[in-house]
């Protein structure tokens, strides 16, 4: 969008903003339930520009000088490669790094359970000195180990019971309800096994404050700004998380190491994106309802605090990001109807990234699936990707 067309957008909208009628005006008219006051510049359409008081809009024409130093410019497979070594490298120290030597896992088991379909096992394993992940893995009973195992990682609800089968009330269910339905759970149908995180801020990963407020609410703020003041992300500590659960996934001797892959709705697609960009161990990749840009969604829309990486747009796009996973297997699903990744924005940043895998001459490995529907997991074509390409 231009800037003539974002301003063309703005004054479209200041005659909400700016009424010609005076507050007294209205009141002797007995208009006032049609009409309430509209703030100080009421009144006042003929001196001002409305554009020029818009922080959304202003950010946007912003956007138009963003750098982008490190965008994808690469003609041949010798150039994408020596792009995706430097932004790789600039991408992990605007994460906020990672620690230089990784912890003991201290794994526990807490309990197994057998379902008709899957062995589903509760576990915990310490990421960083004094901060431990708990997950769940799924096992099919239709197929033999070692399995490809699927890294499953939810968007933002209740956290990692969500996809795996648990009801609000601690419950087992079998319908697959809400707009994550129970992926991990639908990986495993697929004949992979199921590696489901509780991310940072979910779930039981929650400070006693935000656990009084109900199972929906979410600590990523304060904990995300907090990683902030202190030159760090949550998204950088979420994509350590995926990096140490692959250290312990390789301590399971029923899940193939070598056979890897990470999926995720939503804000688990920003971190799939962000973590199967970063570790080369991840083989394969799915990316539910969040490939876009950041032009068109994070910075023009309203999104959690974890979705936001200090100065990335003076080196990369998102679809830059994305294109650091080529030539491994991806996939990506968008909504039409989706309101928080707009779908036209989803289908162009994946000819973006797209471009990135004709570098590498695998452009079949990268696919999309758009579908008529909402912000949601879809899953139709996605899963039997991974299934092939894992299997």
């Amino acid at each position: 969008m231009t800037r003539r067309e974002l301003g063309k957008l703005a004054a479209a909208g200041s005659a909400a903003l700016l009424p010609a009628m005076s507050p007294a005006a209205r009141a002797a008219s007995g208009d006032n339930a049609q009409n309430k006051y509209a703030g100080p510049l009421e009144g006042f359409a003929d001196k001002v520009d409305a554009a020029a008081f818009d922080p959304v809009l202003y950010t946007r024409i912003l956007y138009e000088s963003a750098p982008l130093r490190l965008t994808f410019r690469a003609q041949n497979r010798k150039q994408a490669e020596a792009w995706q070594k430097r932004l790789r490298t600039k991408i992990a120290v605007l994460l906020g790094g990672f620690p230089a030597q990784r912890a003991a896992l201290r794994p526990q088991t807490f309990e197994t359970r057998d379902f008709p379909a899957n062995r589903r096992e509760k576990f915990v394993f310490e990421s960083r000195p004094g901060l431990f992940v708990l997950g769940y893995l799924l096992t099919p009973r239709n197929s033999a180990p070692p399995y490809p195992v699927m890294i499953c990682l939810p968007g933002h609800g209740r956290g990692v019971d969500d996809i795996v089968g648990i009801d609000a009330e601690g419950r087992d269910r079998a319908d697959k309800p809400g707009y994550q339905h129970d992926f991990a759970i639908q990986v495993v149908e697929h004949g992979m096994a199921a590696v489901a995180i509780e991310p940072l801020g979910f779930g039981c990963r929650r400070d006693p404050i935000t656990r009084k407020k109900g199972a929906e609410a979410t600590a990523c703020q304060p904990s995300a700004g907090a990683a902030l003041l202190l030159g760090q992300t949550m998204l950088g500590w979420r994509v350590y998380d995926v990096m140490r659960t692959i250290d312990w996934i390789e301590t399971r001797k029923e899940l193939d190491a070598r056979r890897v892959g990470c999926m995720g709705i939503s804000g688990g697609g920003t971190v799939t994106t962000f973590s199967a960009a970063l570790e080369p161990r991840i083989r394969a990749a799915m990316i539910s309802g969040y490939l876009n840009t950041f032009r068109d969604s994070v910075m023009s829309l309203s999104h959690c605090i974890d979705n936001y990486v200090p100065g990335i747009l003076d080196w990369a796009e998102m679809y830059d990001v994305a294109g650091l996973i080529a030539p491994r297997p991806l996939f990506v699903e968008s909504g039409i109807q989706d309101d928080i990744f707009p779908i036209e924005a989803s289908k162009q940043s994946f000819a973006r990234v797209r471009k990135v895998y004709e570098a590498f001459g695998a452009a079949p490995l990268a696919q999309q699936e758009v579908f008529n529907d909402i912000h949601s997991f879809y899953g139709v074509q996605g899963l039997p990707f991974l299934a092939k390409h894992l299997g």
